[in-house]
């Protein structure tokens, strides 16, 4: 491909995304999405130490992982790895 090319077609790709960004964000705020209308201080409501009795608003009922913590752990960090070494490998080519 003509490197020429190649520079329109990522500036293109570029300049779509941000505009699809920018709609996406003004279609949430236009439509207040994500908000808890009950708490009045927006979206922090969502930070556990935000929301006045926590343990009363969420209950017994909570979601309970199926799964330990440290496989969790495990796969963020070996996500990362795989991300670090695939992104070496790419300025390598460089």
């Amino acid at each position: 491909m003509n490197p020429k090319t190649e520079k329109i077609i990522i500036r293109a790709v570029t300049v779509i995304m941000i505009v699809a960004v920018l709609v996406c964000v003004l279609w949430i705020m236009a439509f207040r999405l994500g908000l808890a209308e009950k708490y009045d201080f927006g979206a922090g409501a969502y930070y556990y130490a935000d929301i006045p009795d926590y343990d009363k608003v969420i209950g017994e009922s909570s979601y309970k992982p199926p799964i330990p913590f440290w496989i969790y752990l495990l796969l963020f960090f070996g996500w990362g790895w795989i991300m670090w070494r695939i992104w070496s490998l790419m300025e390598r080519k460089k």
